[in-house]
């Protein structure tokens, strides 16, 4: 509903915990914000390992019977937005085997982009996928492996993927976690007791009561069982190229990612955003949640008074219904509702973390200037979205990206606003450790880390030249603004 770049999925595993899955319950509870689709857990109690996986949310699928039946030591969880597969039970994770090898399981976050390839050359030597997501070729790749341990398997199933993958992996009495060479996405490192846990965000470790040791670093595969944590380095070295958009959105304010606190990173992007783009105000209001660190930052940097003159529904599920006489922006209305008492006779700041479509924030600020707002000034902590994003985040076609067909002018226009400013990539990629540049910007520069496969038929947004006609905004939208 609201018109945001998708969140990757999320992971978690433990080892060596006789509450095994109800901690991973816990902990899936805490990425629930990294996908919303579908949920599973497998855990195992050194006999077999078990699944369960369904489309919904984590608390509508698993109760205290359900957790019942997934006993053991070691377990594993996914929170699942496709963003390569359909949403389709079938695509749920974790996806559960069992082959030459043994029982093995395994949980994605990312998207490996030479999966096409792997399932075509594997299709034709017979091997018969049950689902069209891409997390599945790494366990078509691992039961066909000829090596001599599941170690071994697994090492040579992952050094033929391309792309960003954080996995977490379970047989009958190991917990394995890998991350690509290059560490796209987040992976932490964490001891409850003595349980080792990893899970995308270091928030799923507070809501346990675990301690952060580390990172699972890029290139890392590590291997946990009865003889204690192993770290092996499969992978030649690469380029490091942090998913920089987790720091602007993706990740919870409340967790550390890629060594640093999200929380303190966003409000940094909105102090450097005050330097860039302040004007005149009375008054700086964030779009929620989102908006909310960075507006922080702007208002102190300003001086200007940051306050809710927006309010958000947090209670609204996936799906609503719709009254049979139409009601101008009731998609936006059902999740936010603006304060008139905040925000009528003020010049507004209105602050958000990003622009996709433009649809939303259009909706927005209509709904400020109708709650009696004298200017609204739209200022966007990072830079304009113009490129689609391959290793795990679900972006449009770069034709409906509208910073990357229309002008900063014509934007403005479009939502109404009286001004409009975003965070320079200089600013953003400063306001991240300093300048640091481990980090990939593709969806800001369109420019890849990771090179795709010839046959490009997956990733036909590439195909789009610069100076192809803008896309047409919809027409419903398109009134003169003056």
């Amino acid at each position: 509903m609201f018109d945001k770049l998708h969140e990757a999925c999320g992971v978690f595993g433990i080892y060596g915990h006789p509450e095994a899955s109800k901690l991973t319950y816990l902990g899936l509870y805490s990425l629930q914000h990294r996908g919303q689709e579908s949920a599973g857990i497998a855990s195992s109690d050194g006999g077999r390992v078990r699944t369960i996986r369904k489309m919904g949310h984590v608390a509508d699928i698993f109760d205290e019977p359900t957790l019942a039946e997934l006993p053991g030591h070691v377990a594993i969880g996914h929170t699942r937005y496709s963003t390569a597969g359909e949403s389709k039970l079938g695509n749920a994770q974790p996806i559960l085997i069992d082959c030459v090898h043994g029982q093995i399981g395994v949980c994605h976050n990312g998207n490996i982009v030479n999966a096409n390839e792997i399932r075509e050359r594997l299709v034709r030597a017979g091997s018969i996928f049950q689902s069209n997501s891409d997390t599945e070729v790494v366990l078509h790749l691992y039961a066909r492996s000829q090596a001599g341990s599941f170690e071994d398997a697994i090492v040579e199933s992952v050094t033929q993927l391309t792309g960003a993958f954080s996995l977490a992996l379970i047989t009958r009495d190991h917990l394995i976690a890998v991350r690509d060479p290059h560490g796209f996405r987040p992976l932490a490192l964490g001891r409850l007791g003595d349980a080792w846990v990893v899970c995308s965000e270091t928030c799923a470790l507070d809501l346990i009561g675990a301690t952060y040791e580390r990172d699972v670093e890029p290139g890392e595969m590590i291997v946990v069982g009865a003889e204690g944590l192993r770290s092996i380095r499969p992978f030649p070295p690469s380029r490091l190229s942090h998913c920089i958009f987790e720091h602007v959105y993706f990740a919870r304010p409340d967790s550390e990612v890629f060594g640093q606190s999200v929380n303190e990173v966003r409000t940094q992007l909105g102090r450097r955003l005050a330097r860039e783009t302040a004007v005149p105000a009375d008054v700086v209001v964030p779009v929620p949640d989102s908006g909310v660190c960075a507006a922080t930052g702007y208002a102190e940097e300003t001086g200007v008074p940051m306050r809710f003159g927006l309010i958000r529904n947090h209670y609204v599920g996936r799906t609503f219904i719709e009254p049979a006489q139409a009601i101008r922006h009731f998609g936006v209305k059902v999740k936010l509702n603006p304060v008139k008492s905040i925000l009528k006779g003020q010049r507004v700041v209105l602050i958000d973390d990003s622009i996709v479509r433009g649809t939303t924030s259009r909706k927005i600020v209509k709904m400020v200037r109708a709650a009696g707002a004298r200017e609204v000034h739209v200022r966007i902590s990072c830079p304009p979205t113009i490129s689609p994003c391959f290793y795990g985040v679900d972006t449009p076609r770069r034709s409906e990206l509208i910073a990357a067909t229309h002008s900063l002018e014509e934007i403005r226009r479009y939502l109404a606003a009286d001004s409009l400013g975003y965070l320079s990539l200089e600013g953003l990629v400063e306001s991240v450790r300093g300048g640091d540049r481990s980090y990939c910007t593709s969806c800001y520069t369109g420019k890849y880390p990771v090179a795709f496969p010839q046959d490009q038929s997956a990733y036909l947004q590439l195909t789009l030249k610069l100076n192809e006609q803008p896309a047409p905004l919809p027409e419903e939208e398109t009134e003169p603004v003056a």
